[in-house]
Parts: C-alpha cells; sequence; structure tokens
C-alpha cells in the first residue's frame, strides 16, 4: 500500500491521547504552527492507556482514529507514547491520511542530545514493557545504553492537577533516583503527559541532563511533512483549537489554559465505542 497523502490544506490536523497529556504536543504544534486549525481527541473517559494491553490500546486507537477521519482530519498526530508504541506500527497504513506519533521523533532527539552515551526512559508501563523507546534508539545507533523505567503514578497525579505538590515531587525523585545514580546524561519524557512536569523533573535532575520533550519533536516532525507538501503554502485557515472529550473532566480546560497557555474555541463531550 502506497504512503497516505494529506487532504485538503484547510483541513485541521486530527490530535488524540488518553487525556490531558496530549496537550502538550497542541501546544507544540500551536507554537511551530500558528496558523493551523487543530481538533483534539482526549479519551478522558478510558485514560491511562498506559495499563491496558496492546489489543486495548489499539482498538481504542482505531475508534478515535476514525472519528477524526470523520471529521475531516487531514492527517493523525498520536499524542500517546503507549498508542504510537502499541497501534501506530500495525494501523498508520489503514488510513487515508498520514499518521504520525510521538515515538520516532523523540527517540531520534535523544540520540542526538547524547554525550555520554547513557539514556534514561521514562514511561507508562506499557510503552517501557513494548522496549519500543529502546528499540528505535538502537535502530539509530547500537552502541548507546538505554535505561528504561516505567512511572505508573505520574498520569493520575498529572490528570488530577498535582504539578506542583510534595507528593509528585516525592514519587519523582523516588522514579529518577536509580537511573541518575547510574549516570544517565540523556532523559526521555516517553510521554506526552509528563512535560506538565518539567520543572519539577529539571529541578531533581539538574541542568547537566539533556531532557527529551517527546511533544516537542513530535511537533517539529508534524511540521516538516507539511513543509514537503507544497499545497500548504497556499493553505488559508484561521487557526483555532477546537477539544472533544470521552468523558467531562473537570481539571481540563484549567490545566489546558493555565499550564499550556492555550485558547480553546471549543469543548464537547463526545463518545466513542461501548
Amino acid at each position: 500500500m502506497s504512503a497516505p497523502s494529506l487532504s485538503s490544506p484547510s483541513a485541521p490536523i486530527g490530535v488524540f491521547d488518553s487525556g490531558i497529556g496530549g496537550l502538550t504536543v497542541v501546544a507544540e504544534l500551536r507554537r511551530a504552527l500558528p496558523h493551523e486549525q487543530i481538533l483534539y481527541v482526549g479519551d478522558t473517559a478510558r485514560v491511562p492507556y498506559g495499563g491496558k494491553s496492546a489489543e486495548t490500546v489499539t482498538r481504542y486507537s482505531r475508534e478515535i482514529s476514525d472519528l477524526l477521519v470523520s471529521e475531516g482530519a487531514k492527517m493523525i498526530v498520536v499524542a500517546c507514547n503507549t498508542a504510537s508504541a502499541l497501534a501506530v506500527p500495525s494501523i498508520a497504513l489503514d488510513y487515508p491520511v498520514p499518521m504520525i506519533g510521538v515515538l520516532e521523533p523523540g527517540a531520534a532527539a535523544a540520540v542526538k542530545a547524547t554525550r555520554s552515551g547513557k539514556i534514561g526512559v521514562i514511561g507508562t508501563r506499557a510503552t517501557i514493557a513494548s522496549e519500543a523507546y529502546k528499540k528505535a534508539i538502537r535502530r539509530l545507533n547500537p552502541l548507546l545504553s538505554v535505561d528504561a523505567i516505567a512511572c505508573p503514578l505520574l498520569v493520575p497525579l498529572i490528570e488530577e492537577g498535582l504539578l506542583h505538590d510534595e507528593i509528585t515531587e516525592a514519587v519523582l525523585r523516588r522514579y529518577l533516583s536509580p537511573m541518575l545514580e547510574k549516570g544517565i546524561d540523556t532523559l526521555v519524557l516517553g510521554c506526552t503527559h509528563y512535560p506538565l512536569l518539567k520543572q519539577a523533573i529539571r529541578s531533581i535532575c539538574g541542568s547537566d541532563i539533556a531532557l527529551v520533550d517527546s511533544a516537542e519533536n513530535c511537533a517539529l516532525a508534524v511540521q516538516e511533512l507539511l513543509k514537503s507538501n507544497p499545497s500548504e503554502e497556499s493553505a488559508d485557515s484561521s487557526p483555532r483549537l477546537d477539544i472533544l472529550l470521552t468523558d467531562s473532566s473537570e481539571g481540563f480546560l484549567r490545566i489546558a489554559e493555565k499550564s499550556l497557555g492555550l485558547s480553546i474555541e471549543s469543548l464537547a463531550v463526545r463518545r466513542v465505542g461501548n
């Protein structure tokens, strides 16, 4: 099957994640592509994906990708490391529009950033168990050392809005200490929720460790893809952010607007799946 092509330049970029974490990708997309329309789906009814099976994550990803395509998205950005690791490889070519995950851009950035060859990766249980980052990094440079650790408590803490809380800091220290003791010089934030904790992570890791933000690098990959499409140069679309949630979320708007500086044009609840 040939690679899918972009549809109308004025159509929205479709983005999805299991919850609010993918809004870090939206924020980076807004910075890199300020004139684009963005349609974001947060699967708040089924968050988090990190503890679920590959089959379940793939089913959820198909359901939301189907929704984005039905809403006219010109591409699908999988702003979820778990779905990028477990679903994208098997479903990407099933859609008539391009699909980009966050994993490959993050791995490439880590390889570029490391000086000592010792890279740490933090992510959900499913992402870490898949070894997707380790494999992607070693495809680029098999000599690099990759130490990965699952951090299952972080997503629930972030979804609860506990971004600057002593409990969150204590959990971070517990997770990060072992790999810091191993002398990593680069840390991949292998979940799009984690950039919301970047300030706390930086205070624990110090300034000498490079933090690789999968959200930022995914946005740059989207930017490059759109630049490669000549019709995008003549696109005349009004920038807006429309959000669909699969269940109501009390802290969603507060985190989006205060932590990420996003302006939301519309917010609605849309049920998907069973």
